[in-house]
């Protein structure tokens, strides 16, 4: 199939990854999960890894937003970090491209400004992953198109404990009203959801809570172990 490049486009994105250990880290599975999440009406994906990228274009039409995650000796970078992983994962077919766009040390010495000058000129559009909500002026002098919220840690700002950080968000889409701001990192709910497209969303992303059904069993079958849910 050929995947749309039309994007940020208003929506929700369904990421589809699986851990290394997980039962469903596997193309086919990936590609399983990416097809339910269009004929859903998800507007795009998320995925990571060239295999996974490959099998997610070959059995959907919407964007897929691709990733590299590889660790480097000497950085804390690791979600495509460098040219050669923006390469990667153009190469597999992706047409828009998410990378760290934290000011902290990239590996191979190369500059968030080189990397994303490298996935412009590969006719990528790039997302920017950021930690957090002052770092996107960085990323928009450094050339990303779309800033998001993926990598923003849990604090006391979070609306509960595990959800998403909705005061970032709302930062972002306060200061930054003429650029795509995309809400990701621990949305879980329909509520969730509502929330973030109320402070300004182009888009959100969810993961975990609809497709990581490996890490939801384990979680369930944890909770069925206490003392209340047997009956004590």
């Amino acid at each position: 199939m050929t995947n749309a490049t039309t994007w940020p486009i208003p929506g929700l994105v369904i990421s589809c990854q699986a851990p290394e250990g997980s039962p469903l880290r596997d193309p086919y599975v990936m590609a399983a999960m990416a097809r339910a999440a269009e004929v859903a009406g998800a507007v795009g994906t998320r995925v990571q890894g060239v295999d996974d990228i490959k099998a997610v274009a070959a059995a959907t039409s919407i964007p897929i937003i691709g990733i590299l995650k590889k660790h480097y000796d000497g950085s804390e970078v690791y979600i495509t970090a460098t040219t050669d992983d923006v390469d990667a994962v153009a190469d597999a077919g992706a047409t828009i491209i998410a990378l760290d766009a934290s000011p902290r040390p990239r590996p191979h010495d190369q500059t968030l400004e080189e990397v994303v000058a490298h996935a412009h000129a590969r006719g990528l559009t790039v997302m920017g992953d950021l930690a957090a909500a002052d770092e996107a002026a960085n990323a928009i002098a450094a050339g990303v198109d779309v800033i998001g919220t993926t990598l923003i840690p849990a604090s006391d700002e979070d609306v509960r404990p595990g959800g998403p950080n909705l005061t970032a968000l709302e930062q972002l889409c306060r200061e930054y009203p003429n650029v795509p701001v995309v809400a990701e990192g621990r949305f879980a709910t329909p509520d969730d959801v509502r929330a973030a497209f109320s402070a300004g969303a182009t888009t959100v992303v969810i993961g975990r809570a609809v497709t990581d059904t490996f890490a939801l069993a384990k979680d369930v079958v944890e909770a069925s172990k206490s003392p209340v849910a047997a009956g004590n």
